[in-house]
């Protein structure tokens, strides 16, 4: 990769050559692919989102629109602008695409049922015409440690925050990860009905922290942005024309029936501000340095980078291959 890195310490240290950046990831996507797999295409799960967006440009790239198929699967909770911006891209494309509504998966495995019920562990009058979300405390930097707090929306627009109980977490989580377990299975439906490889969409920061879910949006054949940082992920997005109202779009979950953002529900600051942390981690930048670059006290670094560390211990149980008693 092509990075300058100019002194002091600023967000320009991640600054790339998008386009011999996309070069690069094209021909290794296309020996990858067509090469070292023998698939005669790639499967992009296409949610709207930046991500998603820019692994399917950079497919078109590797081995040309006419190999790579975009498919969309919302459910009942999914922001129907995910759909309308997803559909975009790939006209933009100019790449095919399906709609697999997973809802009546999830409903007959009882994904909502189960999630309701852990709810109702903490909150007993949710019901119908509720909303939901799992947020991380505010003062997360101030305390060093993360603790994630229940939303729910009535009918009336009443709005009730719950302190999560473990368990009633554990089981939300459960619940929620089986919406990534089942469009990755729609996922590979397409890739084995095509001879397709599935491309993972998760840029260096979901990559590192364990930012998706084991045998859901954690599987992959190919990951051709897992290496970059979601800052670079923008610069490629604009090299590559993703429409501005994608690039300019906060990053989204759309997993919980409530908006919600990423830094809400997993990452403990804004992705530029994450960005630098985990960069000058990486890079033995002083915390001085980076609290000056992130506009943040050496205090709040210092628990930025203890953060890091325990959601990289998450991470490597996340992208753990199964084990065997012995090498076979």
């Amino acid at each position: 990769m092509n990075i300058v890195a100019p002194l002091p310490f600023s967000l320009a240290a991640l600054r790339l050559d998008a386009e011999a950046e996309t070069r690069r990831i094209a021909a290794a996507l296309r020996e990858q692919v067509l090469h070292r797999f023998r698939k005669r295409g790639v499967i992009v799960g296409l949610s709207g989102g930046i991500d998603s967006s820019v692994t399917a440009a950079l497919c078109v790239e590797a081995v040309g629109a006419k190999r790579v198929l975009a498919v969309y699967m919302p459910e009942q909770d999914s922001d129907p602008e995910s759909l309308r911006l997803g559909k975009m891209v790939a006209e933009k494309l100019g790449i095919a695409a399906v709609t697999e509504d997973i809802y009546g998966i999830l409903e007959a495995s009882g994904c909502y049922a189960r999630r309701d019920a852990a709810i109702r562990s903490v909150i007993p009058e949710y019901g119908p015409g509720w909303t939901c979300k799992v947020v991380l405390d505010d003062d997360m930097r101030a305390k060093g440690y993360n603790l994630s707090t229940l939303v729910v929306c009535a009918p009336d627009g009443t709005q009730q925050r719950k302190r999560l109980p473990h368990d009633a977490y554990l089981a939300i989580i459960a619940a929620a990860n089986m919406k990534q377990r089942a469009r990755k299975q729609m996922e590979y439906y397409h890739a084995d009905r095509l001879n397709y490889a599935v491309a993972g969409t998760p840029n260096r920061l979901e990559y590192d922290q364990g930012f998706f879910v084991k045998n859901g949006d954690g599987a992959a054949d190919v990951k051709p942005i897992a290496h970059l940082y979601k800052t670079q992920v923008y610069q490629l997005a604009e090299h590559l024309g993703v429409p501005a109202e994608i690039s300019q779009r906060p990053p989204t979950t759309d997993t919980w029936s409530m908006p919600q953002n990423q830094e809400e529900f997993y990452f403990s600051v804004d992705h530029r501000t994450m960005d630098l942390c985990l960069y000058a981690l990486e890079n033995e930048v002083c915390a001085q340095d980076a609290a000056s670059a992130c506009g943040l006290g050496v205090a709040e670094v210092e628990a930025v980078w203890k953060d890091i560390a325990a959601k990289r211990k998450v991470a490597a149980y996340l992208r753990a291959p199964p084990l065997t008693v012995q090498e076979v």
